[in-house]
């Protein structure tokens, strides 16, 4: 089964499953350029999220659950998500989020982990050379993924 984890923000964290076994993941980023408005943000978003559907060919995308306390922050990861579900559906791929907090305690024990706790454990279990707390936790995601959706 192919799985496609992601970890919304700025520097969008990913990892995905191919065939059960390949494993790869990344971050790509989607800082504006000097002069650029927000929306060309989700322009490239949306561009390279819809790559990334044609290239893994999820069965389900799975992302962190956005957590709304309003501000730029928030106005990003809604509008991320957004895009995810529109391409998804379209595409007629299954997708779902997981809770950050039930993601922490699946990953550390704790609900309360910090992220260096995360981005420590991800380079212990996955590989030491991870690039940052949002390739750590799109891992974290797959992980949880390929747990919660074994087939």
């Amino acid at each position: 089964m192919n799985l496609l984890a992601i970890d919304c923000g700025t520097k969008t964290g990913w990892a995905s499953l191919l065939n059960g076994e390949c494993r790869q993941s990344g971050v790509q980023s989607f800082e504006l350029k000097r002069g650029e408005s927000s929306g060309m943000r989700f322009i490239r978003f949306n561009a390279w999220f819809c790559e990334m559907l044609d290239l893994v060919n999820p069965k389900i995308t799975v992302y962190e659950m956005a957590h709304l306390r309003g501000g730029h922050a928030s106005e990003v990861l809604q509008g991320m998500v957004t895009l995810i579900q529109i391409n998804c559906a379209k595409k007629n791929i299954q997708y779902t989020s997981v809770h950050s907090m039930s993601l922490k305690k699946f990953a550390t024990g704790s609900g309360k982990a910090s992220k260096d706790m995360m981005l420590k454990l991800a380079k212990e279990k996955f590989h030491p050379g991870i690039i940052d707390d949002n390739e750590a936790d799109a891992l974290w995601i797959l992980e949880w993924a390929i747990k919660e959706f074994k087939s």
